[in-house]
């Protein structure tokens, strides 16, 4: 199947370039013009999908090469991009930064050519003028493969700082598709992981946006970037499916007859990473999936089989959750009754007996305490032993961030055994629960979703 979708990649030199104000302000501009824009981002990241979520009013999804595989990247694309006039795809990082000594893997770049896309550069000219000439032609000329078909450029602080800069890049052969001057109304706050989520601040959001929106459509040429997102190529690949990744089994599970299992999902303030794709799975695989406050609500959905509690930042609302004695007794008792139990980064943390000193769940023998230290990178993992998500000896590629410590008890049975960077265990496995600070995207795995839904209770 050949498939053609206007797109366009928003990539940078570095980060801290303005790829996010210009990725998010083109795509609310866009939507503001009554056209449908799917956003994407390239990489891990779960907190800028947040905010392309708010420019577009549709879910904001990653295309991750590392985690998902280069193979993924178009039929992934393709399934978030249904029924789209165009895509709005934000880069990660530079330009050509990838995984760590993978060369071009994962990064913007890698995700261009396999999705034909053109790119956009966005490049941060506060403090040049000449200079930026040599910059984008560097750019443009590293990687023939890489269509660099126009520049923005961003901080420019008057006009004669902008005539200097067209005139140095007339002699690139680039055009330039846009000027932003310096504004901090479209600045967003930013802490210990990056910028604070939509779902945090959401009043101060819709704000920012609307202020990338204005700027984005004052200084940049919308009709050159629709021009230039509509010289695409097609992609030949059809779109993925996740009712499509298995078929239906013959027999509903041993011990497991009857209605759909109720998978209760993580979310609120505290739990905000998440990718689409995996309650997509769930759901196809025979899962009523509901999503649950545990700020706010003190029991679990009525009916649950199986808990979700993915990533986020517990650590901000240590009170808060330790204050949810109710559900922090549900989730325990749930736990012991062995139903399966998710736990990714976040999750692990509220699992421990104590945040910080505060009160968790107290399912994992374990304590865990915020830390200066970052930890950060892509993982190769193996799963140990058999849990409620893989069989052992299951391989799976995943992603961790945190500056958090966990420090086990005695006796725990870790759920991976990790080969980067250094060889080392890693995370809880016990009775149904597994817990873990790796991030792994199921889509590149849809059998997890299966095998977890197939270990729920059915009401």
């Amino acid at each position: 199947m050949v498939t053609a979708v206007p797109r366009l990649v928003i990539a940078a030199p570095s980060s801290g370039s303005g790829k996010t104000t210009v990725a998010t302000g083109l795509m609310a501009a866009l939507t503001a013009r009554g056209l449908t824009v799917s956003p994407h981002k390239v990489g891990p990241d779960y907190i800028d999908p947040g905010y392309h979520a708010l420019a577009t009013g549709r879910v904001g999804r990653n295309l991750d090469a590392y985690l998902c595989g280069p193979e993924l990247m178009g039929p992934l694309f393709l399934h978030g991009a249904r029924g789209c006039d165009l895509a709005v795809v934000e880069g990660v990082m530079g330009l050509y930064d990838g995984a760590a000594k993978e060369g071009e893997l994962a990064s913007t770049a890698h995700v261009a050519k396999l999705l034909r896309a053109p790119v956009v550069l966005v490049v941060d000219a506060a403090s040049q003028s000449r200079s930026v000439a040599a910059l984008v032609h560097g750019f443009a000329s590293w990687d023939p493969e890489v269509r660099l078909g126009g520049v923005i450029l961003n901080k420019v602080a008057s006009d004669r700082h902008e005539e200097l800069l067209r005139d140095a890049l007339e002699s690139t052969g680039v055009p330039v598709l846009g000027v932003l001057r310096r504004a901090p109304q479209v600045d967003t706050p930013s802490r210990h992981l990056g910028l604070v989520p939509v779902a945090e601040r959401r009043r101060e959001a819709v704000e920012a946006v609307a202020a990338m929106a204005a700027q984005v459509s004052q200084g940049c040429d919308l009709e050159g970037l629709l021009g230039l997102a509509r010289s695409a190529g097609a992609l030949d690949c059809e779109p993925w499916e996740p009712r499509g990744q298995w078929e239906p089994p013959a027999t509903a599970p041993a011990g497991r007859p009857g209605g759909r299992a109720v998978v209760a999902v993580a979310g609120g303030p505290a739990f905000t990473f998440s990718y689409a794709e995996h309650t997509e799975l769930l759901a196809a695989a025979g899962a009523e999936v509901v999503a649950f406050d545990p700020l706010r609500d003190e029991q679990l959905p009525e009916g649950t089989g199986g808990l979700v509690v993915g990533g986020g930042f517990p650590e901000v609302y240590a009170a808060e959750l330790s204050a949810n004695e109710p559900l922090r007794k549900a989730i325990g008792d749930f736990a012991v009754s062995g139903a399966p139990v998710a736990a990714e980064c976040a999750g692990l943390l509220y699992l421990c007996r104590e945040l910080d000193g505060q009160p968790m769940c107290g399912v994992l023998d374990a304590t865990a305490r915020m830390s200066g230290r970052l930890t950060l990178g892509y993982r190769d993992a193996v799963a140990v032993g058999d849990s409620a998500l893989a069989a052992a000896g299951t391989r799976m590629r995943a992603h961790e961030f945190h500056r958090t410590v966990v420090e086990p008890g005695a006796g725990a049975s870790p759920a991976w055994g990790v080969r980067s960077p250094v060889r080392r265990l890693e995370g809880f496995v016990q009775q149904g629960v597994h817990a873990s600070y790796l991030h792994t995207h199921w889509a590149a795995h849809p059998a997890v979703a299966r095998r977890f839904v197939e270990g729920c209770r059915t009401p």
